[in-house]
């Protein structure tokens, strides 16, 4: 390939946000500085186009030259991994009001990490955030004061098309972090997507791997976890009573594979499936894979309807 195609190749991905690049390798936004992110070289600041990380003297500008600091790797393979992560249509807002459409396949660099392998989170567009924000406090009763922690940390944001995309985590135990998991040691490995428009849609980010980790809010040093069926429903029986961890497993699942490594640290733990036969059957098969899981089931249909009856 001629030096013209790689310099075509790159003018298509430097322009990608740097928030997004950060997202897609787990780092977390830091909750006191918004320019400041924990990342896996340590703590960045960003303005604009630019970053720096103070830890090693090393700064630079653009995606290309983000993904090789963080990644270690050269100029070639941080192009295929952006490549990877922004094609198949994806569109990357370069500036506000202007948008660049990636097309065509991934180069197919090898993934960096197996976190991020095969993984296409949506990007950001904070556009959209207002939409995302009134459709989680009025349509679905949940408070600014639990919401807006998740926004500051990354764990909650609005994709392109205004949906609300709650970040899967893995790394770190639930609790062992500050308040809504603002702190390094993470990293994302898919997310839960929930229309925010009148007809009711959701789904999952392509390439998430919700058998390695989950979306989570609570506070540190609980010893109580709830395990809800959805994200919204998390954060509603979080809202309900804010003294324990609240545990999406994105779906009806009777047994996450992470629920094991939960169990061995002795964490109490609940089954907060809805109150239907889906919930009670796969409730069921949980305690009777883990006796010590206790049944909570919420006393309306799930724990947002029982958000609802309370505002």
């Amino acid at each position: 390939m001629s030096v013209a195609d790689l310099r075509r190749r790159a003018d298509v991905v430097r322009a990608a946000p740097l928030e997004s690049v950060l997202l897609l390798r787990g780092a977390v936004r830091d909750r006191h500085d918004r320019r400041r992110w924990h990342t896996e070289r340590g703590p960045l600041s960003v303005t604009g186009a630019k970053f720096m990380n103070w830890h090693t003297c090393q700064g630079g500008g653009g995606a290309i030259d983000l993904v090789m600091h963080l990644a270690g790797v050269d100029f070639r393979a941080a192009l295929a991994w952006l490549e990877g992560h922004f094609a198949a249509g994806a569109l990357i807002a370069a500036e506000p009001g202007s948008r660049l459409r990636v097309t065509g396949d991934s180069a197919g660099g090898t993934p960096l990490s197996a976190a991020s392998a095969g993984l296409r989170l949506p990007l950001r567009d904070d556009r959209l955030l207002g939409r995302v924000r009134r459709y989680l406090t009025e349509r679905r009763h949940l408070a600014a004061s639990v919401i807006e922690p998740l926004i500051e940390s990354g764990k909650l944001y609005a994709d392109d098309r205004g949906n609300a995309v709650f970040v899967l985590l893995a790394g770190k135990r639930a609790g062992t972090a500050a308040q809504q998991g603002a702190a390094c040691g993470w990293r994302s490995v898919g997310a839960e997507l929930r229309g925010t428009g009148p007809q009711v849609w959701r789904g999952m980010a392509p390439g998430t791997r919700k058998d390695q980790g989950y979306f989570w809010v609570g506070v540190a040093g609980s010893r109580q976890i709830i395990l809800c069926e959805s994200a919204i429903d998390a954060l509603s029986c979080f809202q309900i009573d804010p003294q324990r961890i609240c545990i999406s497993t994105s779906g009806v699942r009777a047994d996450p594979p992470w629920l094991r490594a939960l169990l061995a640290r002795d964490y109490e733990l609940y089954c907060g499936f809805d109150a239907d036969q889906p919930g009670d059957t796969a409730a069921a098969r949980m305690n009777a894979l883990h006796p010590v899981v206790r049944r909570l089931r919420p006393p309306a249909h799930d724990w947002n309807d029982l958000l609802a009856k309370y505002r």
